[in-house]
């Protein structure tokens, strides 16, 4: 059955009810490695189409549990949000669960409304670039690594060498350039609904929802079923827009094929990084 026959028959049995797709973004964005969830653009699109092909929704509902990510995959998802909203003239409210927190908050500011529940993690708003240093542990080892270049800067950073004064100061100007846009994001989604000064909001600290929602980075305190149920009735009708189906699908998402011997270490680094970010916000 074609996608537009599926909606259709769906508001036939349903016809006397609203109806509020709902979409789940989850996941740290943008660390595709094998056997490491991951949020993108390419994985989440699909399912935002379907959800805005529902004509007489009442309104599309996304869920938020994100710690952030890699800023470009963020930004590509608030962006597509945004795209199908005003193409489709639908409101888009956002809960948060966990955490919106960095990539995960600028993806929620895709909505038109952002609901979240008095223990979630909401803000981060801010940037932050993480590795290690291993030039040591080389030397330790007696190993010598070879690396041969064109260019002068294409070993910048490089976490097998000492870091140079030169090569984090361009890092933390290209941090501070995608600070600077986030925050003008913030503002124009947010608007005067911000209750607090840049100075308070933006300098990448989180809060729980109650402190965000005095802060305006929020519109109110609530669960999804709650909410929509008070908003448009106790039979609302709250279809989920599952990802794609399929046995790696389900079952290790963001794994593209076999894992080689040497993948291995990256993986572990991956699983790694991804349980720090969600660390970060925990009990």
């Amino acid at each position: 059955m074609a996608r537009s026959e599926k909606n259709g028959f769906f508001f036939r049995l349903f016809r006397r009810r609203p109806v509020v797709p709902v979409v789940r973004l989850s996941g740290p964005i943008g660390m595709n490695m094998p056997l490491v969830s991951s949020m993108s653009l390419a994985s989440v699109s699909k399912q935002l189409d379907r959800a805005f092909s529902y004509r007489k929704a009442a309104a599309i509902a996304l869920v938020v549990n994100s710690p952030g990510g890699a800023p470009t995959q963020s930004h590509l998802i608030h962006q597509r949000i945004r795209q199908l909203a005003d193409r489709n003239k639908k409101k888009v409210i956002v809960f948060v669960e966990d955490v919106a927190a960095s990539g995960g908050y600028m993806i929620a500011c895709a909505g038109d409304e952002i609901v979240a529940d008095n223990y979630s993690i909401v803000g981060s708003i801010g940037v932050v670039s993480a590795s290690f240093g291993f030039e040591k542990m080389l030397k330790k080892l007696g190993i010598e690594r070879r690396v041969y270049t064109a260019g002068d800067s294409k070993r910048q950073l490089d976490a097998f060498l000492p870091e140079k004064p030169e090569d984090i100061r361009r890092l933390k100007a290209l941090q501070e350039s995608i600070h600077a846009d986030f925050i003008a994001l913030v503002k124009k989604n947010r608007g005067k609904r911000l209750a607090a000064s840049d100075k308070a909001l933006f300098n990448g600290e989180y809060w729980l929802g109650g402190q965000a929602l005095k802060y305006g980075l929020i519109d109110g305190i609530g669960d999804l079923r709650g909410t929509l149920q008070k908003r448009f009735g106790k039979n609302v009708a709250l279809p989920l827009i599952a990802p794609p189906s399929g046995f790696f699908a389900r079952r290790i998402p963001g794994m593209s094929g076999a894992i080689l011997p040497g993948d291995w270490a990256k993986t572990a680094l991956g699983a790694l990084e991804e349980r720090a970010l969600w660390g970060r916000y925990g009990l």
